[in-house]
């Protein structure tokens, strides 16, 4: 039998803002790596791909917590069209959160770039060498991105109505301090 809870659990709290930042980390590296031809590119590269594996293990043992831990109802109050909303956006952010990191590893494979982690530890490759296959890949990756940072923008967007519009309780579900404490 589930309880019912008023917010997520410490550890989904913790995972959502630890992965928002390496999220939004990765997208300004990612805008630095292909706006630039300095020596800078290839420390944005090291960083790059290690950070993407971090965020596919986060995003899979995220999955599995918000498998096991549920969620926070929704307010009974909101409108339906917003209830789908939430859902799908959650559905896609977890979508993205696996499917980029492993877009970019495949993309690595198909050019037969390592993905080195540290030192010398190195990811397999997942892809036989492919130029074509590389450029497709590399094309969903950089799309895919916008379309990453467009969902962040709108959960933003959709936090902020919840927390100074509606002031329903949604944002205090995901606060990573106590709403009461704040007031």
């Amino acid at each position: 039998m589930t309880v019912a809870r008023q917010r997520f659990t410490v550890l989904q709290r913790a995972l959502h803002w630890l992965m928002a930042v390496c999220i939004l980390a990765m997208l300004f590296i990612g805008v630095g790596m292909v706006s630039t031809l300095t020596p800078k590119y290839l420390t944005l590269v090291q960083i790059h791909k290690p950070l993407g594996i971090a965020i596919l293990v986060l995003a899979l043992i995220r999955l599995g917590v918000r498998l096991r831990d549920g969620a926070p109802a929704l307010p009974s109050d909101l409108p339906e069209p917003m209830k789908l909303a939430a859902h799908l956006s959650h559905y896609i952010f977890y979508a993205l959160m696996i499917v980029m990191p492993l877009l970019g590893w495949a993309m690595l494979s198909a050019a037969s770039y390592p993905v080195v982690l540290f030192g010398s530890w190195h990811l397999p490759s997942i892809l036989p060498l492919n130029d074509g296959l590389h450029t497709l890949l590399w094309n969903a990756h950089h799309y895919l991105a916008f379309v990453f940072f467009a969902l962040i923008l709108l959960h933003l967007a959709a936090a902020l109505f919840h927390a100074l519009v509606r002031r329903d309780g949604v944002f205090a579900t995901m606060a990573p301090i106590s709403m009461r404490k704040v007031k």
